[in-house]
């Protein structure tokens, strides 16, 4: 995460009830979720080898689900690396990543099970009102399977794009258009990365 997620809680005086992290690779936030003193917290890893290491990390009563999320229920092939300890896999084939990190090769794929975020959660009463969401590109797709947890989300943390970092993968004017007829306002961006960065969508 490019933001400092303790600031923003700050800033914005972000009440978070319990959090829905897309993309969670190690759980590496874990501990900045308990600083702030969140306990409800649902993790979705889909690369099988990435989720050992999130069961090992996590050990308390945080749920966790091996599978990827979109807008629809299917099983779908993830481009994989492991230069980069698996953090640049995604479901779509990478594109401009190849040329501004030619040391992280996708050298496998990997079988996934795909399920729309509205069908696994249940967060009718706003019980899970952040979603940190890292799923390289996939952001939009995984939106759209989630429009009725959207209802009831305040705020969002995302990986945003300006180009073509993996095929087809959102724009952040895209991503802003679609949130935006949830109510949500893009207030804060990091573009450490370049093409690619981290953005904060507060809910008005």
């Amino acid at each position: 995460m490019l933001l400092d997620f303790n600031h923003l809680v700050i800033k914005y005086n972000m009440k978070i009830n319990g959090v829905l992290h897309i993309g969670a690779h190690y759980g590496e936030e874990h501990s900045l979720y308990k600083m702030n003193n969140i306990n409800k917290i649902v993790y979705f890893e889909p690369l099988k080898s990435n989720f050992e290491v999130l069961k090992s990390n996590v050990v308390d009563d945080s749920i966790l689900y091996n599978i990827a999320l979109g807008q629809e229920e299917k099983e779908i092939e993830m481009f994989v690396e492991t230069a980069n300890n698996g953090q640049s896999s995604s479901i779509l084939e990478p594109v401009l990543h190849l040329n501004q990190y030619p040391h992280i090769t996708f050298d496998s794929k990997e079988n996934v099970m795909m399920k729309r975020l509205d069908d696994v959660i249940d967060n009718s009463n706003g019980e899970y009102n952040f979603i940190n969401i890292d799923v390289q590109g996939y952001e939009l797709e995984v939106f759209k399977g989630s429009t009725k947890t959207l209802e009831n989300v305040d705020y969002i943390i995302a990986e945003i794009n300006r180009d073509e970092v993996y095929k087809n993968c959102a724009k952040i004017n895209e991503l802003s258009e679609f949130l935006g007829n949830y109510g949500f306002v893009l207030v804060e961006e990091s573009w450490d990365g370049g093409t690619w960065g981290d953005g904060l969508f507060v809910k008005q």
